[in-house]
């Protein structure tokens, strides 16, 4: 599947910047069952200062706010080739070792509600695929997607007090409860082309677990699938903090107002 993505960021500030930089996780991951054709990035009041792969394989653009500036914003748009893989993506890659993604982040840490999920597994014969499917399906029933009711800061266990929240929410109290069964897991954040919509307010989330002789496979809690063509991997970490699309420091100011507009759509493939 062929799927055009448009991503545009708009921040306003009350007042005029004296230094801001920001990180950007906006480029897609050239991986397994996905290729990138296209990703054009572009700026205004602000310009491109560095790139780098980080500890995740991630490309993470760092671009300094022109000084004075009210307003900024980053436009992305691409072409991006999918396949239909199940949600593998297989053998684990990267800087960090395989074991760096067992252990818990404030944001992942389980208590009690969170490991009442963790029944659905059985722990002496290890994971699997159906496993974790019931795993996602228990947690989706317990915890009802809902704007408006968390934030980035809120962690696994109080969006499972809370029984909703949405898609980061869910990958962050799957993640907790699989690392709490021995089971590796991280967090991917990306695109997902709607099927009733082309503009959205959001980027997507979803969670990958690994699995013994699969490798790394996809889990989006929210739609109760694995991902399959749909889907664009731009990031991925042991949480929303390494993988978010856009963190940054700011001087002198305040972020005032913050407005994203994704649109992905499907593409005809011409052959020649």
């Amino acid at each position: 599947m062929r799927l055009s993505i448009r991503h545009t960021t708009h921040y306003s500030f009350a007042d005029p910047v004296v230094h801001a930089l920001q990180r950007l996780r906006l480029t897609p991951k050239a991986t397994q069952g996905q290729e990138i054709l296209e990703w054009n990035m572009s700026y205004q009041n602000a310009s491109k200062e560095l790139e780098y792969e980080d500890q995740n394989y991630n490309t993470v653009t760092l671009v300094g706010v022109e000084p004075d500036t009210r307003e900024v914003t980053i436009s992305c748009t691409g072409l991006v080739d999918t396949q239909d893989n199940a949600g593998v993506i297989g053998k684990h890659s990267g800087h960090l070792p395989l074991w760096s993604f067992l252990g818990q982040t404030p944001l992942t840490k389980p208590g009690a509600e969170v490991r009442r999920m963790t029944h659905t597994v059985n722990k002496d014969t290890g994971a699997t695929v159906d496993d974790l499917h019931a795993l996602s399906e228990r947690i989706r029933d317990a915890v009802a997607y809902q704007t408006g009711q968390t934030a980035v800061t809120t962690t696994a266990e109080e969006a499972a007090k809370q029984g909703a929240g949405v898609c980061q929410d869910h990958a962050h109290i799957f993640i907790g409860a699989a690392r709490a069964m021995d089971i590796p897991a991280r967090y991917v954040s990306g695109y997902l082309m709607m099927n009733d919509r082309i503009d959205q307010e959001a980027t997507h989330a979803w969670a990958e677990a690994h699995i013994e002789g699969l490798g790394w496979v996809g889990f989006d809690v929210s739609n109760g699938i694995s991902p399959d063509p749909r889907y664009v991997r731009v990031a991925t970490g042991r949480d929303y903090r390494d993988a978010a699309p856009i963190t940054g420091i700011s001087f002198g100011t305040r972020n005032e107002d913050l407005r994203v507009q994704v649109a992905v759509e499907q593409q005809q493939i011409v052959q020649q």
